[in-house]
């Protein structure tokens, strides 16, 4: 398919909690309090002063803190291998999941997603998501973003009216009856659904359900789009990609001589490149120099993107890049402990939000993302939203800037400047 496909499922399995060994305790909301006139932000990735929807922004903030440190976390146990996720839907199905969260466990998961109670209030993470939806799903945009939840809930399962209420209103969450007790028809049910709202492209996904599972979550993520400026394959030749310092791989090299938005930042000596999609959409790929990978990787923060993307200047270059498709696919439960979120997959979970006793807890926390770059897009014109700070003086000769090592891609939506998708390319044959 000669487009831009990423895609990407979080389920989160939830089962009853042996209440012969849990005694529940009964705790408290504890609210955070923060400042009534919160100052102007910078949007994480894109540098610019947004001050409506103050609440989306400081959600669409955090997110960002999240995905480099979830970054960090899967880059420690796989330095060697492609890394591929979504940082939002991961964030998006556990903010769902604490509307039914209290006490320890409601904090670890929010510390988890980088959510500091001082700064945001509770109700404004859930308003914050629920107008990024929104916005997300909004129809008249050019790229393909499809972006929703679901819960599938066992026939037995008792929950409050409240959490049914908030999971639809803030979250836009369908819910479905589904018979746990057949696990065959459970997996068939959950799995329709998700091969259905991916487009055919994640499919059986869901195997081997606990059999005390009470109810599966679902985020899902579909996201297609076409670059402004196509590649042409005509120019696409087969060429060495440079896996480490002994290993090189053959690969679709596509190239282009263009104008685009690129950086080279000389003390974390690495090159940023923008190329824009149909619509209000961008690709960020950062090429760090050779030997430079971990340093680059370790810089991963808001500021140093927010840095990247401000200092972008356009200029015409000969641009190289390999087509590829990789995935990714993440245990977030064994990720998420690692980063101090515990206490929701053992017996000391705390979601009685949900049925009003403790007698439930996460089970299995998976997370499956896709990603397929080729080089064509469609016919169609389009306006493409592209913050330009500077304009360079014209270059004698085109400089080249050839992905043909090691790199990182960052998929953007421009109207909210949150990080879709992240990834890291090793090796682009390795599917």
């Amino acid at each position: 398919m000669k487009s831009i496909l990423c895609l990407c499922v979080l389920l989160a399995g939830l089962h009853a909690v042996v209440l012969s060994h849990h005694v529940p305790e009964h705790h408290n909301d504890q609210d955070g309090q923060t400042d009534n006139n919160p100052p102007q932000q910078l949007s994480p990735v894109g540098g610019k002063v947004i001050t409506e929807h103050m609440t989306f922004m400081k959600v669409v903030a955090s997110n960002a803190d999240f995905a480099f440190r979830f970054y960090k976390q899967i880059k420690s146990e796989a330095a060697d291998k492609n890394i591929f996720f979504s940082p939002l839907s991961i964030s998006t199905a556990f903010a769902m999941l604490t509307l039914g969260a209290k006490s320890a466990t409601l904090s670890q998961i929010l510390q988890g997603l980088s959510f500091n109670l001082t700064e945001i209030e509770e109700r404004e993470i859930h308003e914050g998501f629920h107008q990024l939806l929104q916005m997300l799903n909004h129809p008249d945009s050019e790229i393909q973003l499809n972006m929703g939840n679901a819960l599938f809930i066992d026939d037995q399962l008792k929950l409050l009216e409240k959490f049914l209420e908030d999971v639809k209103t803030l979250y836009e969450s369908e819910t479905f009856p589904t018979n746990f007790q057949n696990s065959a028809e459970a997996e068939k049910q959950i799995n329709d659904y998700i091969e259905n709202k991916t487009h055919g492209k994640i499919a059986n996904l869901v195997k081997d359900l606990d059999p005390l599972a009470v109810m599966i979550l679902i985020n899902y993520i579909f996201f297609k789009a076409h670059w402004e400026n196509p590649f042409n394959s005509l120019f696409t030749k087969e060429d060495d990609f440079f896996v480490d310092a002994e290993t090189s791989v053959k690969v679709n090299m596509m190239s282009s001589n263009k104008q685009y938005n690129t950086h080279h930042d000389e003390e974390l000596s690495c090159w940023v490149v923008e190329i824009p999609y149909k619509g209000n959409a961008a690709a960020i790929f950062i090429l760090p120099d050779e030997g430079k990978m971990e340093q680059v990787e370790d810089a991963l923060l808001k500021k140093t993107v927010t840095k990247w993307t401000k200092s972008l200047q356009q200029r015409e270059i000969v641009l190289y890049i390999p087509a590829f498709s990789v995935s990714g696919t993440y245990d977030v439960k064994e990720l998420f402990e690692k980063m101090g979120v515990v206490d929701v997959f053992t017996d000391k979970a705390d979601l009685s939000g949900m049925t009003g006793h403790s007698s439930l807890k996460v089970s299995k926390a998976l997370h499956k993302a896709v990603v397929d770059v080729h080089e064509n897009g469609t016919e169609a014109a389009a306006v493409t939203i592209v913050e330009i700070t500077y304009t360079s003086l014209p270059f004698p000769q085109p400089l080249t800037i050839k992905f043909n090592r090691p790199f990182l891609m960052i998929i953007v939506d421009k109207n909210t400047q949150s990080i879709l998708f992240m990834g890291k390319i090793v090796n682009p044959t390795k599917k």
